[in-house]
């Protein structure tokens, strides 16, 4: 079965999507999307699932660094209920602190441009959220 990986920001989401195995996590897109219109990123996804047979989705979680979830946490937590009924697929919050930060470093590292990292990091922050999952398991 394989996984997907999920960036959900408020204009885009990143997605990520596992290898049948369950062992890496490869980037797949990055989708602009309306968070005011819970429903908008539906086409996308719903192709994402089919084309690569996912079964489950990771969502990122951003929680404040106390631990506590913020405005963004319950949107990720909303969108996650809204993935589960849409889709038929479980899906399981996942703590992605800093992760985007994370990505933004990686992409600096590999001397990315700023044009360029702007247009992959949300995507390399589903990898992380995604690849961060399955090395727990």
């Amino acid at each position: 079965m394989k996984i997907l990986g999920l960036d959900v920001g408020s204009k885009t989401i990143g997605v990520a999507v596992s290898d049948a195995l369950g062992w890496t996590a490869q980037g797949i897109t990055t989708i602009k999307w309306n968070e005011n219109v819970l429903t908008s990123a539906d086409d996308d996804l719903g192709e994402i699932i089919t084309e690569y047979e996912v079964g489950k989705a990771i969502i990122g979680l951003p929680k404040n660094m106390n631990g506590t979830i913020g405005e963004r946490g319950e949107a990720s937590i909303v969108f996650a209920k809204h993935m589960e009924k849409k889709f038929q697929i479980p899906t399981e919050l996942w703590d992605e602190r800093l992760t985007t930060i994370a990505a933004e470093r990686v992409l600096l590292e590999a001397d990315v441009s700023r044009k360029k990292r702007k247009k992959v990091v949300d995507k390399m922050a589903a990898v992380m959220i995604l690849q961060g999952y399955l090395d727990q398991k």
